[in-house]
């Protein structure tokens, strides 16, 4: 499965790889080139948007196998804002990874609520996490 992930803050050096692997997983999912098009802003990740908000990034070697980023809000609300796996690591636990770093993350902030936007294809992930949809 797998061997010496280690996820680690991203950086401004990140923002194209970051931004590949996000349209190549959306992609997976069976979201056509079109679509992908449409939504180039929101998959576009910027050198601002990873100085502003908290970005971490999983990479085995020289490979880049996900990221997650998250936002911290007024009052101690936490939105998960982006969770994305290359395909070769979905299926693979990585995604659960990814989770439990942002959770154990998260926990040392005194959270009062903990949103996020969930439109993903497959539901299977959050649900097999225990977490509830909060947006269809």
């Amino acid at each position: 499965m797998m061997n010496k992930e280690i996820i680690v803050k991203a950086d401004i050096n990140d923002v194209e790889e970051i931004t590949s692997l996000t349209k190549i997983s959306k992609a997976f999912w069976g979201y056509d080139e079109e679509q992908i098009k449409k939504w180039e802003k929101d998959l576009t990740m910027t050198k601002g948007y990873i100085i502003k908000n908290k970005v971490y990034k999983m990479t085995c070697g020289n490979n880049l196998k996900g990221y997650y980023s998250y936002i911290e809000k007024e009052n101690k609300v936490v939105e998960l804002d982006n969770i994305f796996l290359h395909p070769d690591s979905i299926r693979k636990e990585y995604g659960a990874v990814l989770m439990n770093d942002f959770l154990k993350k998260v926990k040392k902030v005194i959270l009062k609520r903990f949103d996020y936007m969930q439109n993903l294809k497959p539901k299977s992930f959050t649900s097999n996490l225990g977490l509830k949809q909060l947006i269809e």
